[in-house]
């Protein structure tokens, strides 16, 4: 997913900072564009930096051999990315092509970003690592939505189907689906540690003494003991 990430965050930088704005895109989206150039650079650029840094935050040796580069990339990850792509996308929600159907799948994927966003600072803030680490994983789930929507959009098209009418399916598709999947992984995850972390029950029957019933006293104690004690007490 890293790889997909930064591989959508590059094409941006291209068709969005080489190239006329617009250049790239169906020319139901270029009007659009070409009317709103500092909403869709404010969206593109600072979701860009959340595809870059996104990956980063979840590298396990990062944290450990360089934790405050962690929590500065974490802060622009959030603080510039999330926020500020997120706040731009809703601003551009009511734009989108594609109707209402589009519009609404657009304006929720903006709101559902910037809240598991806030969910993910706020828990950081409180000092609850697990809490934030689960909102983070939700909020990169929907950020990989710039890669769904893509490969999902270009599958479309490529099978013949119309713009128009796959458009507000993908507005939905692109996000909702990867949030399910972070959402099972979690709670899998949650499974696994939980059946780890309990300690193993013993048998009853596991190791249970034999029956006394029907043995002599001096066959307890070893041979000889019962024919000891006869003797001892003869004398």
């Amino acid at each position: 997913m890293a790889l997909l990430a930064w591989g959508v965050a590059g094409y941006a930088v291209v068709a969005y900072g080489l190239l006329p704005l617009g250049a790239l895109v169906l020319p139901e989206m270029k009007a659009v564009f070409e009317s709103h150039t500092m909403l869709i650079h404010g969206h593109v650029f600072t979701a860009v930096l959340a595809l870059v840094l996104g990956p980063w935050q979840f590298m396990p040796r990062l944290r450990r051999m360089r934790p405050a580069l962690h929590r500065w990339m974490g802060r622009a990850y959030l603080g510039v990315g999330v926020l500020g792509g997120g706040l731009f996308g809703l601003c551009l929600s009511p734009l989108a092509q594609g109707g209402p159907a589009a519009r609404t799948g657009f304006a929720a994927l903006a709101l559902a970003w910037l809240f598991t966003g806030a969910r993910a600072w706020l828990a950081i803030r409180r000092a609850d690592v697990a809490a934030h680490r689960r909102w983070m994983v939700r909020n990169f789930a929907i950020t990989l939505a710039a890669v769904t929507l893509r490969l999902e959009l270009t599958a479309a098209l490529f099978a013949g189907l119309s713009f128009q009418a796959v458009y507000p399916v993908i507005a939905w598709l692109s996000w909702l689906p990867n949030l399910a999947a972070a959402e099972l992984w979690l709670r899998r995850r949650d499974a696994a540690v939980a059946h780890d972390t309990i300690p193993a029950v013993p048998n009853e029957n596991e190791d249970e003494p034999p029956p006394l019933e029907g043995l002599e006293p001096g066959r307890l104690l070893g041979p000889g003991h019962g024919q000891r004690s006869r003797q001892w007490h003869r004398v």
